[in-house]
């Protein structure tokens, strides 16, 4: 009977425990870039161990999901900021729980669009793209804008740029413009970026949506 009254008396402890309140430590999440492998991990303090964590309102994004212990991982399958609340429970008998509201960005690396839309002038196919390196490392950027004739298949070079694209460069212009021969043309732009210092190459492709047409002078 002894022994009854002893376990059931710490059962009743048990149930009742309560440990300090908790903390949650996060305040902010990295930026996470597109497609591409992201872990952050969600930490608190205080509480009965072991702690669980959920995303308790808001949606992360696609891709992206939260262990119960707290490690937020994958890989972003599109862009865009999201606001979402995560909550913390302890283990006590009753859980003590801790809500945080989080924000997490995800952007593609690299970026690429027309500037000035490339179109023709007399003899010639000009135009500009713009790019765009929203990552926290250097790129080293090859730009190649080629126009290949429709009945030929010859590709021309109108444009080439290779460079080092600062971090957190928005925007760039860079302007391309050749003289060609008579004939229908297709014009895109390939954009390469390679980030040595985490081994990573991000690309971009342009393809104008009509072929330009040059045509023979008087």
């Amino acid at each position: 009977m002894l022994t009854l009254a002893w376990g059931m008396g710490s059962v009743a402890q048990q149930g009742g425990a309560v440990g300090e309140p908790i903390v949650v430590r996060t305040s902010s999440l990295p930026r996470a870039y597109l497609r591409q492998r992201f872990e952050a991990h969600l930490e608190a303090e205080g509480g009965i161990l072991p702690l669980r964590w959920e995303v308790s309102s808001g949606n992360l994004p696609q891709g992206l999901a939260l262990g119960r212990d707290g490690a937020l991982s994958g890989t972003a399958a599109e862009t865009g900021v999201f606001h979402f609340t995560v909550t913390v429970s302890d283990s006590g008998r009753p859980a003590s729980q801790r809500s945080k509201d989080l924000t997490l960005t995800v952007v593609a690396p690299l970026l690429a669009d027309w500037r000035r839309y490339p179109q023709v002038d007399g003899d010639r196919i000009e135009g500009s793209i713009v790019v765009s390196n929203q990552t926290e490392q250097d790129f080293d950027l090859t730009v190649i804008v080629l126009a290949v004739d429709d009945d030929t298949h010859r590709a021309t070079a109108i444009g080439y740029q290779h460079f080092s694209l600062k971090k957190d460069t928005t925007d760039l212009e860079i302007p391309f413009g050749e003289s060609l021969p008579p004939g229908s043309y297709e014009v895109s732009a390939d954009v390469v970026a390679e980030a040595a210092d985490i081994n990573a190459i991000y690309r971009a492709r342009l393809v104008a949506k009509e072929k330009l047409q040059i045509v023979a002078g008087p």
